[in-house]
């Protein structure tokens, strides 16, 4: 066998990393979204678990290279944190957290209060009834105090409170309003703020720019400030259509929430290209229908008109988003791929919608350049 000299197999061996075809010195790397917003505000996505435990590898690319900020999909609610009374499951919520840290990204948690996908055991006693205010007070504080100081110093922010009002302004006849009251909201910013000092707190709804609801949030937010409670931003979780609402209902919503001191979170973005079954549609998921026909027209992608305009819809909305930086922290995505989000069975199930910014190939929509195209302009003047 012939023996190479040092320098002739250090040649050699320089030779082929030079001519790898994965030696790419020369590739230029494509911006991404978080890179081109990054002055305006964070930029950020909700993981499933899929996602989170690195079984989705695609979209977990496009997650690492595209945004900065995440929050949890599903994972955090309290019928899946606490399915048992005493009994805390934290393995999804704990990779979730282990995530973000690795890719250096801004953590939210989501959601402690919520009358929707709740376990039964939170309202009930061993008889079946429901429970007295005290002990829903105290079943409260249990599982803000545990959740929230699990993460203590981890997660940055917390949607302390979801859909508690009515798009007229009136407050939701939950289980948490019907034993407690009005109450408990500031009473859940009270032990969430007790458990971590430093995190910031939210609330958080949807139909957000309703004139009603807008104006009900304006309320307790001043309420919350009165009483001493921490509040640093309004959720407007922005799950919309092509057509409704019109971009200055959604500039007044934003206005008012600033006016009122605090920050401007869009939390759950989305918008659905296909039609409403009613006008009044909101993210309520218990408002549910039965499957037509013709409120699921697109099944094998969308027509060239309806793609075109809701490119021009996502990126009107970008546009008024950039536009008042100054008063949004934060633009998230309610999930990665058509593929994955929740609008394909809402509000009838069988549903195929496009409301994402990339599609069900993992392949970035057209606006997703025109975003970076547009900041990079910007940029340079």
């Amino acid at each position: 066998m012939k023996v190479l000299t040092p320098v002739l197999s250090l040649c050699i061996a320089f030779a082929i990393v030079s001519c790898s075809p994965h030696r790419k010195e020369n590739e230029v790397k494509e911006p991404s979204l978080r890179e081109a917003v990054k002055d305006k505000f964070l930029i950020g996505t909700a993981l499933n678990t899929n996602q989170i435990w690195g079984k989705d590898t695609a979209a977990v690319k496009i997650v690492k290279e595209q945004f900065n900020s995440i929050v949890a999909e599903n994972c955090m609610k309290s019928m899946y944190i606490q399915p048992v009374e005493g009994e805390f499951n934290f393995k999804d919520a704990d990779k979730f957290v282990e995530f973000g840290e690795q890719n250096n990204m801004f953590i939210t948690g989501h959601t402690l209060i919520w009358h929707s996908q709740a376990p039964d055991w939170f309202f009930r006693d061993d008889k079946g009834k429901d429970v007295s205010k005290e002990v829903l007070i105290e079943r409260m504080r249990n599982h803000i105090t545990t959740v929230v100081s699990r993460y203590k110093g981890r997660i940055k922010g917390w949607d302390v409170v979801n859909e508690a009002i009515l798009d007229d302004g009136s407050w939701r006849d939950s289980k948490f309003y019907k034993i407690i009251g009005e109450d408990f909201i500031p009473l859940a910013f009270e032990f969430a703020h007790a458990a971590d000092p430093e995190a910031e707190l939210y609330y958080n709804d949807y139909n957000e720019w309703h004139a009603g609801k807008r104006d009900a949030i304006v309320k307790l937010v001043n309420s919350l400030k009165e009483k001493g409670l921490r509040i640093d931003g309004v959720g407007m979780q922005g799950h919309l259509g092509i057509d409704h609402p019109s971009l200055d209902e959604y500039r007044a919503a934003i206005d008012a929430y600033f006016s009122a001191g605090v920050e401007v979170l869009i939390t759950e973005l989305d918008v659905s290209a296909l039609p409403s079954p009613r006008r009044d549609i909101g993210a309520n998921i218990a408002d549910t229908e039965a499957y037509r026909q013709e409120m699921n027209p697109y099944t094998t992608g969308l027509p060239d008109s309806i793609s075109f305009a809701w490119n021009k819809r996502m990126g009107d909305l970008f546009t008024l988003f950039i536009d008042n930086s100054d008063k949004i922290g934060r633009v998230t995505l309610w999930g990665v791929t058509d593929g994955d989000s929740w609008k394909n069975d809402f509000p009838m199930p069988g549903r195929t919608d496009y409301p994402l910014l990339f599609d069900r190939r993992y392949k970035a929509k057209p606006i997703v350049k025109e975003i970076i195209n547009k900041l990079k302009v910007k940029n340079e003047k």
